[in-house]
């Protein structure tokens, strides 16, 4: 089922035994079209703090009204590695977290999630072994330069080959791989134009410095793109 993120912004979040906060925004991979962390307010309950949730923590986008469901703890999200808010996410505090958890490292292996195209389901029994993770990917300093803001991706310029047409205005996410494959485009005036829908794999590139989403598409191929019908469960028609 392919669900929208914009949709999903701001959805509550409840772990196990309580509530969480929501959802703040989502942090994507430009290159895979993956999300990889759901940011997250932790509200009152955890008092100026935001974290970061895994795909894996989901186990699928269990959705009851505007609750999605978290296979966690308060406690151990509230245990887990802290986030400098405003810093990108360095390969670093990427492997404390996923060692915290004990989850498989996505970017070891061929799949999407690792060794899988998918989330794992089940949290592993004990935590991954600390030295054998480092000795195979060594931990680095900078941050990951591929993992992106939806937030600030949103409202990005279109730029066709002929020319720049509308803006980024949602995405389209498998519920069950995390994969981004569609970006919804918005075209004409920004308060009265239609949105149309567009594959990912359509993509240049991203230009972070003019905020513009580049598209191997002319502008008159864009228009004709097939045209976006939000429900409120945000499956694409």
């Amino acid at each position: 089922m392919l669900r929208s993120i914009k949709q999903l912004n701001g959805d509550k979040l409840a772990a196990s035994d309580g509530d969480l906060g929501h959802v703040k925004d989502f942090y994507f991979d430009d290159l895979s079209w993956v999300v990889r962390y759901v940011v997250v307010d932790t509200g009152t309950w955890l008092t100026s703090r935001q974290v970061l949730l895994s795909p894996h923590a989901f186990g699928g986008l269990d959705q009851a009204g505007n609750v999605l469901r978290v296979n966690l703890t308060r406690q151990q999200v509230e245990d887990s590695p802290p986030i400098e808010w405003h810093k990108p996410v360095s390969r670093q505090y990427e492997e404390e977290y996923y060692r915290y958890y004990g989850w498989p490292y996505y970017w070891q292996g061929d799949g999407l999630w690792g060794m899988s195209g998918f989330p794992v389901l089940d949290l592993p029994a004990k935590p991954l072994p600390v030295e054998p993770a480092a000795a195979k990917c060594p931990p680095r300093e900078g941050a990951d330069a591929h993992l992106r803001s939806f937030q600030a991706v949103r409202g990005y310029h279109i730029k066709a080959t002929n020319g720049i047409i509308g803006h980024v205005c949602d995405f389209m996410m498998d519920d069950q791989s995390w994969v981004l494959g569609q970006l919804v485009v918005k075209i004409g005036h920004r308060f009265t134009g239609k949105e149309v829908q567009m594959p990912t794999r359509l993509v240049d590139r991203i230009s972070y410095e003019d905020s513009t989403v580049l598209v191997n598409l002319t502008t008159e191929a864009v228009e004709q793109r097939p045209a976006h019908h939000p429900t409120p469960f945000g499956v694409a028609d």
